[in-house]
Protein backbone atom coordinates (compact mmCIF):
# COMPACT_ATOMS: atom_id res chain seq x y z
CA UNK A 1 0.00 0.00 0.00
CA UNK A 2 2.93 2.14 1.02
CA UNK A 3 4.24 1.96 -2.57
CA UNK A 4 0.85 2.83 -4.42
CA UNK A 5 0.77 5.79 -2.35
CA UNK A 6 4.28 7.08 -3.25
CA UNK A 7 3.41 6.72 -6.93
CA UNK A 8 0.68 9.03 -7.31
CA UNK A 9 1.78 12.03 -9.16
CA UNK A 10 2.23 15.30 -7.55
CA UNK A 11 0.53 16.97 -10.34
CA UNK A 12 -1.85 15.59 -13.04
CA UNK A 13 -3.48 17.98 -16.08
CA UNK A 14 -6.51 16.53 -16.94
CA UNK A 15 -8.13 17.42 -20.34
CA UNK A 16 -6.41 20.71 -20.33
CA UNK A 17 -7.64 23.00 -22.96
CA UNK A 18 -6.47 27.18 -23.38
CA UNK A 19 -8.17 29.97 -25.86
CA UNK A 20 -6.99 32.54 -26.83
CA UNK A 21 -10.04 34.69 -27.41
CA UNK A 22 -11.58 32.49 -30.30
CA UNK A 23 -8.18 30.84 -31.11
CA UNK A 24 -7.56 27.10 -29.43
CA UNK A 25 -3.82 26.87 -28.53
CA UNK A 26 -4.02 23.50 -26.20
CA UNK A 27 -6.48 20.90 -27.33
CA UNK A 28 -7.43 18.47 -24.41
CA UNK A 29 -3.73 18.01 -22.93
CA UNK A 30 -3.59 15.27 -20.03
CA UNK A 31 -0.64 14.27 -18.37
CA UNK A 32 1.00 13.47 -14.70
CA UNK A 33 3.74 14.45 -13.22
CA UNK A 34 5.79 12.46 -10.80
CA UNK A 35 8.02 13.71 -7.58
CA UNK A 36 11.97 13.52 -7.73
CA UNK A 37 11.78 13.31 -11.90
CA UNK A 38 12.65 15.87 -15.05
CA UNK A 39 10.19 16.16 -17.36
CA UNK A 40 11.38 17.77 -20.33
CA UNK A 41 8.23 19.64 -22.66
CA UNK A 42 9.56 19.70 -26.33
CA UNK A 43 8.67 20.43 -29.64
CA UNK A 44 8.42 23.36 -32.66
CA UNK A 45 8.40 26.93 -31.94
CA UNK A 46 4.52 27.80 -31.30
CA UNK A 47 3.31 23.77 -30.31
CA UNK A 48 1.70 25.28 -27.01
CA UNK A 49 4.81 24.42 -24.67
CA UNK A 50 5.17 27.35 -22.56
CA UNK A 51 1.75 27.75 -22.77
CA UNK A 52 1.12 24.96 -21.04
CA UNK A 53 4.35 25.02 -18.37
CA UNK A 54 2.46 28.97 -17.55
CA UNK A 55 -1.02 27.16 -17.19
CA UNK A 56 0.90 25.38 -14.41
CA UNK A 57 1.46 28.28 -12.32
CA UNK A 58 -1.43 30.27 -13.42
CA UNK A 59 0.56 32.78 -15.23
CA UNK A 60 -2.02 33.45 -17.98
CA UNK A 61 -4.81 34.18 -15.46
CA UNK A 62 -2.33 37.62 -16.07
CA UNK A 63 -3.86 37.81 -20.09
CA UNK A 64 -7.67 38.79 -20.51
CA UNK A 65 -8.58 36.67 -23.40
CA UNK A 66 -7.43 33.74 -21.66
CA UNK A 67 -10.30 30.81 -20.97
CA UNK A 68 -9.28 27.36 -19.75
CA UNK A 69 -11.20 24.09 -19.37
CA UNK A 70 -9.88 20.96 -17.76
CA UNK A 71 -8.25 20.81 -14.62
CA UNK A 72 -4.55 21.05 -12.97
CA UNK A 73 -4.44 18.93 -10.14
CA UNK A 74 -1.72 19.73 -7.53
CA UNK A 75 -1.23 17.13 -4.20
CA UNK A 76 -5.30 16.28 -5.35
CA UNK A 77 -6.28 20.19 -5.52
CA UNK A 78 -7.44 21.34 -8.39
CA UNK A 79 -5.74 24.59 -9.03
CA UNK A 80 -8.30 26.12 -11.37
CA UNK A 81 -11.24 25.55 -8.44
CA UNK A 82 -12.62 29.16 -7.51
CA UNK A 83 -11.28 28.69 -3.57
CA UNK A 84 -7.45 28.04 -5.43
CA UNK A 85 -5.45 30.53 -3.75
CA UNK A 86 -3.01 31.64 -6.47
CA UNK A 87 -0.53 33.21 -4.53
CA UNK A 88 0.19 30.12 -2.40
CA UNK A 89 0.47 28.07 -5.80
CA UNK A 90 2.71 30.35 -7.08
CA UNK A 91 5.02 29.83 -3.82
CA UNK A 92 4.54 26.13 -3.77
CA UNK A 93 5.02 25.72 -8.29
CA UNK A 94 8.49 28.29 -8.81
CA UNK A 95 9.15 29.34 -12.53
CA UNK A 96 12.16 30.21 -14.18
CA UNK A 97 12.74 32.26 -17.09
CA UNK A 98 14.12 32.40 -20.65
CA UNK A 99 16.43 35.24 -19.85
CA UNK A 100 18.13 35.57 -16.28
CA UNK A 101 15.69 38.18 -14.65
CA UNK A 102 17.24 39.48 -11.29
CA UNK A 103 16.08 42.01 -9.58
CA UNK A 104 17.86 45.26 -9.98
CA UNK A 105 18.79 44.78 -6.00
CA UNK A 106 21.58 42.69 -4.49
CA UNK A 107 22.15 39.08 -4.77
CA UNK A 108 20.93 38.84 -1.47
CA UNK A 109 18.15 40.87 -1.51
CA UNK A 110 16.94 38.81 -4.83
CA UNK A 111 17.25 35.93 -2.67
CA UNK A 112 15.17 36.98 -0.39
CA UNK A 113 12.92 38.79 -1.78
CA UNK A 114 9.67 36.07 -1.77
CA UNK A 115 10.53 35.93 2.10
CA UNK A 116 10.39 39.34 2.98
CA UNK A 117 6.87 39.30 0.86
CA UNK A 118 5.65 36.42 3.11
CA UNK A 119 6.43 38.89 6.58
CA UNK A 120 10.39 37.16 7.19
CA UNK A 121 12.03 39.87 8.98
CA UNK A 122 14.66 37.09 10.95
CA UNK A 123 17.67 38.47 9.88
CA UNK A 124 19.55 34.88 10.70
CA UNK A 125 16.98 33.50 9.08
CA UNK A 126 16.75 35.09 5.78
CA UNK A 127 20.62 34.80 6.44
CA UNK A 128 20.64 30.40 6.46
CA UNK A 129 17.59 30.83 3.43
CA UNK A 130 20.50 32.82 1.38
CA UNK A 131 23.39 30.67 1.89
CA UNK A 132 20.93 27.45 1.67
CA UNK A 133 19.42 28.26 -1.98
CA UNK A 134 22.55 29.76 -3.26
CA UNK A 135 24.38 26.74 -2.46
CA UNK A 136 21.58 24.68 -3.62
CA UNK A 137 21.69 26.60 -6.76
CA UNK A 138 25.76 26.19 -7.34
CA UNK A 139 26.58 29.56 -6.22
CA UNK A 140 27.44 30.37 -3.14
CA UNK A 141 30.70 29.56 -3.61
CA UNK A 142 31.32 32.02 -6.94
CA UNK A 143 29.33 35.22 -4.73
CA UNK A 144 29.34 34.40 -1.09
CA UNK A 145 32.02 37.06 -0.53
CA UNK A 146 29.98 39.76 -2.78
CA UNK A 147 25.84 39.37 -1.76
CA UNK A 148 25.78 42.73 -1.23
CA UNK A 149 26.52 43.47 -4.69
CA UNK A 150 24.03 43.71 -7.85
CA UNK A 151 22.75 40.67 -9.18
CA UNK A 152 22.82 42.18 -12.93
CA UNK A 153 26.78 42.60 -12.51
CA UNK A 154 26.77 38.99 -12.49
CA UNK A 155 27.25 36.77 -15.98
CA UNK A 156 24.54 35.23 -17.91
CA UNK A 157 25.01 31.84 -16.25
CA UNK A 158 25.42 33.28 -12.61
CA UNK A 159 22.40 35.55 -12.87
CA UNK A 160 20.21 32.56 -13.70
CA UNK A 161 21.62 30.49 -11.07
CA UNK A 162 20.08 33.45 -8.68
CA UNK A 163 17.37 33.09 -10.19
CA UNK A 164 17.42 29.43 -9.47
CA UNK A 165 17.80 30.31 -6.10
CA UNK A 166 14.92 32.70 -5.44
CA UNK A 167 12.57 30.44 -6.43
CA UNK A 168 14.12 27.74 -3.99
CA UNK A 169 14.20 30.21 -0.79
CA UNK A 170 10.66 30.12 -0.51
CA UNK A 171 10.43 26.19 -0.63
CA UNK A 172 8.35 25.02 -3.61
CA UNK A 173 7.63 21.85 -4.60
CA UNK A 174 7.53 22.20 -8.50
CA UNK A 175 10.45 24.19 -10.27
CA UNK A 176 8.97 25.45 -13.73
CA UNK A 177 12.10 26.26 -16.30
CA UNK A 178 10.91 27.89 -19.68
CA UNK A 179 14.36 27.29 -22.00
CA UNK A 180 16.21 28.42 -18.87
CA UNK A 181 19.17 27.58 -20.62
CA UNK A 182 18.65 28.89 -24.20
CA UNK A 183 20.31 31.90 -23.78
CA UNK A 184 23.42 30.89 -22.37
CA UNK A 185 26.54 29.67 -23.49
CA UNK A 186 27.06 25.96 -23.49
CA UNK A 187 29.20 26.13 -20.31
CA UNK A 188 27.15 27.99 -18.41
CA UNK A 189 24.14 25.72 -20.09
CA UNK A 190 26.46 22.51 -18.37
CA UNK A 191 26.04 24.36 -15.16
CA UNK A 192 22.68 24.56 -15.23
CA UNK A 193 22.11 20.74 -15.80
CA UNK A 194 24.29 20.09 -13.15
CA UNK A 195 22.08 22.18 -10.76
CA UNK A 196 19.13 20.68 -12.16
CA UNK A 197 20.61 17.33 -12.03
CA UNK A 198 20.94 17.59 -8.08
CA UNK A 199 17.37 19.42 -7.34
CA UNK A 200 15.37 16.70 -8.63
CA UNK A 201 16.48 14.43 -5.41
CA UNK A 202 14.54 17.08 -3.61
CA UNK A 203 11.99 18.75 -6.55
CA UNK A 204 9.80 17.92 -9.18
CA UNK A 205 11.35 19.77 -12.51
CA UNK A 206 9.26 20.34 -15.56
CA UNK A 207 11.68 22.28 -18.42
CA UNK A 208 10.39 23.56 -21.65
CA UNK A 209 13.54 23.11 -24.24
CA UNK A 210 14.46 23.41 -27.49
CA UNK A 211 17.53 21.52 -27.27
CA UNK A 212 17.23 17.35 -28.05
CA UNK A 213 20.52 16.41 -26.64
CA UNK A 214 19.66 18.63 -23.36
CA UNK A 215 16.51 16.45 -22.67
CA UNK A 216 17.73 13.32 -23.53
CA UNK A 217 20.91 14.15 -21.27
CA UNK A 218 19.00 15.31 -18.11
CA UNK A 219 14.98 14.25 -18.31
CA UNK A 220 13.45 11.12 -16.88
CA UNK A 221 10.01 11.81 -18.74
CA UNK A 222 9.99 13.49 -22.22
CA UNK A 223 6.70 15.15 -23.81
CA UNK A 224 6.18 15.73 -27.20
CA UNK A 225 3.74 18.16 -28.82
CA UNK A 226 2.48 20.02 -32.01
CA UNK A 227 0.27 21.92 -32.63
CA UNK A 228 -0.94 22.34 -29.12
CA UNK A 229 -1.80 18.65 -28.57
CA UNK A 230 0.24 15.89 -26.74
CA UNK A 231 0.94 13.70 -29.46
CA UNK A 232 3.53 11.59 -27.02
CA UNK A 233 4.55 11.10 -23.65
CA UNK A 234 7.05 8.55 -21.85
CA UNK A 235 10.14 8.04 -20.82
CA UNK A 236 13.03 9.66 -22.35
CA UNK A 237 14.96 6.71 -23.49
CA UNK A 238 11.56 5.31 -25.44
CA UNK A 239 10.77 8.73 -26.96
CA UNK A 240 14.14 9.15 -28.56
CA UNK A 241 14.52 5.38 -29.83
CA UNK A 242 11.38 3.48 -30.02
CA UNK A 243 8.75 6.35 -30.41
CA UNK A 244 5.05 5.11 -31.06
CA UNK A 245 3.85 7.94 -33.01
CA UNK A 246 5.54 9.14 -36.51
CA UNK A 247 5.23 12.11 -35.63
CA UNK A 248 7.14 11.71 -32.98
CA UNK A 249 10.19 9.31 -34.58
CA UNK A 250 10.12 12.39 -37.60
CA UNK A 251 10.73 15.28 -35.12
CA UNK A 252 13.35 13.61 -32.51
CA UNK A 253 15.20 12.83 -35.69
CA UNK A 254 15.42 16.20 -37.37
CA UNK A 255 12.55 15.61 -39.63
CA UNK A 256 11.01 19.00 -39.16
CA UNK A 257 10.92 21.15 -36.43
Amino acid sequence: MVEEVEKLPILSVQDLSLFYGAKQALFNVSMDFHSNEISALIGPSGCGKSTLLRCINRMNDLIDTVKITGSINYKKENIYSPNADTVSIRKKIGMVFQQPNPFPFSIYDNVVYGLRLNGVRDKSKLDEVVETSLKAADIWDEVKSSLHKSALSLSGGQMQRVCIARVLAVNPDILLLDEATSALDPISSGKIEEVLIELKKDYTIIMVTHNMQQASRISDRTAFMLLGKLIEYDDTKTIFLSPTQQETEEYVSGKFG
